[in-house]
């Protein structure tokens, strides 16, 4: 074996291997999509799906993922191990044909896998051409192969004994290349070890593995392949991941397919049951083979392809479908959504058809027509299709290709969704009928909300007189200035009026609680005066129709009693907020007011007017007192303590609370919306008994000192 200088490293036998993936280095972005940290997760998914594709066939049980502390990532299976044997056509060993030439795998041609999501081949090869080092390691025979790889050229690295590094001393193969037996394996046991280091010639340094977009897709994978165990751990010790303090592990295995992660991503009480399609379908397509002497020749091929399906609807109006094709996520969709969408539409339309008595729809009426978004209201499914040889639009396999699997997946939808809501069983009736009556509420709280939306802008509103007579509107038409305080009663409203600035301050009076938005419909939420009050008021619509940018005031400020009612109430509009205008919380537009709970009067000395001094909180009063006591200042001993804003005058309010140069607001926000849904839905839903456990668990801790914090 000869050492080969950096200049002489390409050799003729390797030429047209270096060729195909030389072409990767220069535009690694046609087949990774980035070369950022998306495309550096890319590159990982890759290797991974290879040995998800072994699960597939039904070889492989664990998988395990290592981020090593020196950037490097070890990606293990018990699978049935690359081939080591000679490839005929190449001369190469199965293992250099995999991580050498592109489009050369199991899953081309070959029939290895019936259905793959990864493939080796293309993947393995494109992350070995964009890796500085790259070492695979097979058990298989009994025995340990070895071989390694520098941006994708097979040679020898000279490791010292601190361990194996892309910078070791490295002599490519020149005329043959070796498989190298390393070891013994227990007798029956098979496998593949795949490690390598991420090239940063071409990933920059900021580009980083990341943790939690790593375990979500492990999760995602063991919910689709049930049975399957994959094992994470983190070794690097970055600030801000679990593994921060330590070598962090997570182990991942479900058995429930795809019915479990539909449980596990619906974030709403279900109105129907977690329901389970499998279907299949076959169709023709003509696809380029190699015949024996190597040349592609045109043949149709038969294909089968599996549909498998869970979904279910919940009360909220948020949809969340996730489509895969085999284990690849296809986040922008494609043929198998499409079909799953129009096949949906069509057979509900013809439900509520059926039973437009029942329902009081009108079919001659084209407006209460049941459209794509009334039927995804509410709706969590997971939709599954396996085949032979996808077509993707780009490497990245966001998007389906493959035509005739829209109508296979539509057909299977329509018949076993239909046969779910023309069932005489006692259940599924029961469900299609909760089912039904949820997406004709969604039409027409879709087109109320079309109709307030059109009544609800500023113009329209004054030349119509739509607004409650009730709102005390301001004269600038300045949105960025412009603030809507939301008052508690008719009192405050007195008291307020007289303290407002009314070129830009507008106040909306409600009386008593509003409706729990959490617990009732959408329709129930229209129909109360409150809630339909707010939503006009602020002319930007509610639910998937609000606009932020139609809002008409900037700031919405929620005035209420420093009490426990006032509280309450406060919950209930931030309930409503949070629900149907999740937009204006999270551009940080809402506000909560902060009035005094008390107003000391210091006694001035001599000539001087007596000072008055407020006070938030139990602690700062007594503070204040204290430093009083100290300082020798007299102070009126019947402290005034406001139970309610209806006790102060306007100039009070005015100096406390509303005016913007003395006042104190607290902004709302959802910084982690997801854990702010299940709490809203904990202490707001329906369920009673958690609530209870949670009230009576958390009752010994409180300092009363927090409810309003």
């Amino acid at each position: 074996m000869t050492t080969a200088s950096a200049e002489s490293s390409y050799t003729s036998r390797h030429l047209s291997v270096l060729e195909g993936l030389e072409a990767v280095r220069k535009r690694p972005g046609m087949y990774i999509g980035s070369t950022d940290s998306r495309g550096l997760m890319h590159c990982l998914w890759e290797i991974i799906d290879n040995s998800v594709d072994e699960a597939l066939a039904g070889y492989c049980t664990r998988i395990g993922i290592i981020l090593h502390a020196d950037t490097s990532v070890t990606v293990t299976d018990d699978g049935r191990g690359i081939p080591v044997d000679i490839e005929s056509k190449t001369g190469l060993s199965g293992v250099e044909v995999v991580f050498t030439k592109l489009h050369a795998g199991g899953k081309f041609g070959g029939g290895s896998y019936t259905a793959s999501g990864g493939l080796h081949g293309v993947g393995a090869s494109v992350v070995n051409a964009l890796s500085a080092r790259l070492d695979v390691e097979v058990d298989r025979s009994s025995k340990v192969h070895r071989m390694t790889f520098r941006r994708g050229e097979p040679g020898q690295f000279e490791d010292p004994k601190s361990g194996p590094s892309p910078d070791s001393p490295f002599t490519p193969f020149v005329s043959t290349s070796e498989l190298a037996v390393v070891g013994k394996a227990k007798r029956g046991t098979t496998g593949t070890r795949v490690r390598y280091w991420a090239d940063r010639q071409v990933f920059p340094k900021t580009a980083v593995f990341a943790y939690d977009e790593l375990v979500t897709r492990v999760r995602q994978t063991t919910f689709l392949v049930p049975g399957l165990t994959i094992t994470v751990r983190d070794e690097r010790g970055l600030e801000g991941t679990p593994g921060a303090d330590g070598p962090h592990e997570e182990t991942f295995v479900h058995h429930g397919g795809t019915v479990d992660f539909v449980e596990f991503l619906a974030p709403d009480t279900p109105v129907t049951a977690t329901w389970h399609l499998t279907g299949s379908g076959s169709f023709k397509e003509t696809v380029p083979v190699l015949d024996d002497r190597g040349h592609m020749v045109a043949q149709e091929v038969s294909r089968d392809c599996e549909v498998d399906l869970a979904l279910r609807w919940g009360t909220g109006y948020e949809t969340e479908v996730r489509s895969f094709v085999n284990i690849i996520s296809t986040p922008k969709g494609g043929s198998h959504l499409s079909g799953f969408e129009a096949g949906l539409l069509k057979v509900m339309r013809k439900a509520v058809e059926t039973n437009a008595r029942r329902l009081k729809v009108s079919t001659k009426d084209s407006a209460e027509r049941i459209e794509k978004d009334d039927v995804l209201a509410g709706l969590t499914a997971v939709l599954t299709v396996r085949l032979a040889e996808p077509q993707f639009e780009g490497q990245t396999k966001e998007i389906l290709g493959t035509a005739p699997v829209r109508a296979i997946v539509a057909r299977v939808v329509e018949q076993q969704i239909g046969a779910m809501l023309t069932s005489a069983k006692r259940d599924e009736k029961t469900q299609a009928s909760l089912l039904m009556d949820k997406v004709v509420a969604e039409m027409r709280a879709r087109l109320s909300a079309r109709k307030q939306k059109e009544i609800s802008r500023r113009k329209n509103a004054l030349e119509t007189s739509s607004l409650p007579t009730k709102l005390a509107d301001c004269r600038s038409d300045d949105v960025a200035r412009s603030e809507l305080f939301i008052v508690e009663g008719d009192s405050a409203l007195g008291t307020a009026k007289l303290a407002r600035s009314s070129d830009f301050q507008a106040l909306l009076p409600i009386r008593g609680k509003i409706l729990n938005v959490q617990k009732a419909s959408v329709s129930d939420m229209l129909r109360n005066a409150e809630c339909a009050a707010i939503i006009q008021v602020l002319g930007a619509g509610s639910g998937r129709s609000f606009d932020l940018e139609a809002a008409r005031y900037g700031k919405v400020v929620l005035m209420t009693d420093a009490d426990v009612d006032g509280a309450h109430i406060r919950t209930l509009l931030l309930t409503l907020f949070f629900r149907y205008m999740r937009p204006l919380v999270d551009s940080g537009r809402v506000y909560a007011a902060v009035p005094p709970l008390h107003r000391v009067e210091v006694i001035g000395a001599g000539s001087r007017k007596n000072e008055y001094i407020y006070t938030y909180s139990e602690a700062e009063l007594a503070a204040v007192l204290k430093k009083l006591d100290r300082s020798g200042k007299r102070y009126k001993e019947d402290i005034q303590r406001y139970k309610g804003l209806g006790e102060m005058d306007a100039d009070q309010l005015a100096e406390t609370t509303m005016d913007p140069r003395h006042r104190t607001l607290r902004r709302v926000t959802a910084a982690h919306a997801e854990n702010a849904e299940r709490v809203f839905e904990l202490l707001m839903g329906s369920d009673v008994a958690p609530r209870k456990d949670f009230i009576v668990a958390g009752a010994s801790e409180l300092d009363r000192a927090r409810i309003d914090a």
